[in-house]
């Protein structure tokens, strides 16, 4: 186990210097490279342990770093954790894809999570959060909300659940649990996220692009995943611009 103050991490070998103080974290590696290779400006790949890659670069002239966590709530939870605690990362905005649990939230939309319903025990033994439902940070959500406005990018918000696992015994329990059944839809990662900022006292937020739909069994293909998200990732670098402008007023 490393001692707090040592860098770099166990996990990630890049300089505290840098990863920016807004990061954005999709779970696929590839995106994250995606992202980095056609939105940022004087872009370096910071980090490579794993495979796990992470990119600093600028948008507006604004820097930005870009990383993975890989998939799950325990993949997010340990990278999440190290760059807000290791690297001082102020905020970590989670872009990803997720499947929908209702017939209103279609393929390709997106959805702003304003908070996360899981039956991870994560929280409990990571953060002495003993609650199965978190909210994401109320400013970063909202000003996520107000760059879409201003972009005139429809958004659907709400509450969505983060599962553990991706293969379940029962099929059908998001049909007959309660507490899934109210959600809008589900992914895997943005209960350690939410969990992490809360305890450390930072900010979170999570951007969903529909994937797959429950109801109708539409899906996207895993190719197109990597590459076809672009509203999402246009929103969210807008919106960490916005987040960063505002912090230093």
């Amino acid at each position: 186990m490393n001692s707090e103050n040592l860098i770099p991490t166990a996990h990630i070998n890049a300089k505290k210097e840098d990863i920016a103080k807004v990061v954005l974290m999709s779970g696929d590696p590839l995106r994250a490279k995606y992202i980095a290779e056609n939105y940022l400006q004087e872009v370096s790949q910071v980090n490579s342990v794993r495979n796990m890659l992470m990119f600093t670069g600028k948008y507006q002239d604004q820097k930005i770093t870009i990383a993975s966590s890989g998939m799950g709530i325990a993949s997010m939870g340990i990278y999440s954790y190290e760059l807000f605690k290791f690297y001082d990362v102020d905020c970590i905005i989670r872009i990803g894809s997720a499947g929908s649990y209702q017939k209103e939230v279609k393929i390709y939309d997106l959805v702003n999570v304003e908070s996360v319903y899981s039956e991870s025990t994560y929280a409990k033994y990571a953060t002495n959060f003993d609650q199965n439902m978190i909210k994401s940070s109320e400013n970063i959500f909202n000003l996520i909300s107000k760059v879409a406005t201003d972009d005139k990018i429809d958004l659907k918000s709400g509450l969505i659940h983060c599962s553990d696992v991706f293969y379940r015994a029962n099929k059908d329990e998001w049909k007959t649990n309660e507490k899934i059944k109210s959600c809008l839809a589900v992914e895997m990662e943005s209960f350690a996220l939410f969990s992490n900022a809360k305890y450390l006292k930072k900010d979170a937020a999570c951007l969903l692009t529909i994937s797959d739909s429950f109801i109708t069994q539409e899906a996207i293909a895993a190719d197109l995943r990597e590459t076809s998200f672009n509203k999402m990732m246009q929103l969210a670098l807008d919106s960490a611009v916005a987040y960063m402008k505002e912090r230093k007023t």
